[in-house]
């Protein structure tokens, strides 16, 4: 199974409708946020996802009532704890808890956004992974992540 895995996509619709367009094609069936939606209306594009969302609140969401309502109760807050595809995964914003999460021997799958960069390694038999950013706000590449659970290989691709 494919998991997406994005965040940070900050209102910037023409690369959310990019993801949208990729995750479909590529045959996701889920798709991981780790925050900073920012505004309801981002689920203008993204109620295109072919694959169910499940998300947290990052530190830049602003309406989260509005939110929680256009996402259809799929955005929570931190930290998301969840079994996915099999695999036991958690997604915060911050970076502060994900060694902690790691260390854990809880999880699978530690899911982190906010650096707004790209970070896939294995920390203490854990996958841990930063999509990077989705918006083209700052500097840097726009990034998601494609995880293979089967393999359980991540592939950082560019936007």
């Amino acid at each position: 199974m494919l998991i997406g895995i994005i965040s940070d996509t900050h209102d910037d619709m023409e690369q959310i409708g990019r993801v949208v367009e990729l995750f479909n094609s590529k045959g996701v069936s889920e798709v991981l946020h780790a925050g900073d939606f920012v505004s309801p209306f981002t689920f203008e594009i993204l109620d295109g996802l072919k694959a169910r969302l499940r998300g947290i609140f990052g530190n830049n969401d602003g309406d989260r009532i509005l939110l929680m309502e256009k996402s259809g109760d799929s955005i929570v807050a931190q930290p998301y704890i969840a079994e996915v595809a099999g695999i036991k995964v958690a997604v915060v914003h911050e970076p502060a808890s994900v060694e902690a999460f790691s260390e854990s021997g809880r999880f699978d799958l530690v899911v982190y956004g906010h650096t707004h960069t790209p970070d896939v390694r294995n920390l203490n038999g854990t996958l841990v992974v930063n999509p990077g950013k989705v918006a083209r706000l700052h500097k840097g590449r726009s990034t998601v992540v494609v995880l293979d659970t089967e393999s359980m290989q991540a592939e950082i691709i560019e936007l």
